[in-house]
Formats: structure tokens, sequence, C-alpha cells
């Protein structure tokens, strides 16, 4: 996924990898646009402390949006879609 994010390759956008912000590392983060990307595998499928983390990302004003690793590696020009969807509504 870095592959694709870094050197501002996805919309002119800066990304950042594994960013600290509190007392959590993100995936996949651009302030800019308040966006969160997160991939996932199956530990996440029904995990608490990502609903908690989620929750506080709303209220400091971030979308989260994730990915399953095999999506990822296996169809990455759908998931840069579906990133840019999510960007694009925020545009609306």
């Amino acid at each position: 996924m870095w592959r694709l994010l870094r050197h501002r390759q996805l919309a002119h956008l800066k990304f950042r990898r594994q960013a600290p912000f509190r007392s959590y590392i993100l995936d996949f983060v651009c302030f800019e646009e308040r966006l969160v990307i997160e991939i996932d595998g199956s530990q996440h499928l029904s995990s608490d402390r990502d609903g908690v983390r989620d929750a506080l990302l709303v209220s400091e004003g971030f979308r989260t949006v994730r990915y399953w690793n095999n999506d990822v590696l296996e169809k990455p020009a759908s998931v840069l879609e579906d990133i840019l969807a999510n960007l694009d509504r925020d545009a609306r």
C-alpha cells in the first residue's frame, strides 16, 4: 500500500505511514484530508479496540476506511479507486 501512496502519488496528497496519533499508530493517514487508511487482517473482524479507536478518530474529525490485506495485495487498483471515491465524497 505504501508503494501506491507515497510521494504524493494519489491525487497529490501527502500520506504518512505508521503515524503516531494520541496513543495509537495509524497505518496510513492524510492529515490534510483527515483520512485514515487501515489495512487489516482477520484479527480485526470484531475488535472492540478498533471501535474505541474509531470513535476517538471521529471525535477528532477523521474518517477511517478499512481494507483487508488480501484486497490490497490482490486488487490494489480497486482499493485506490475506493480511496479516491471516499475523498470525492468529502469534496461535495
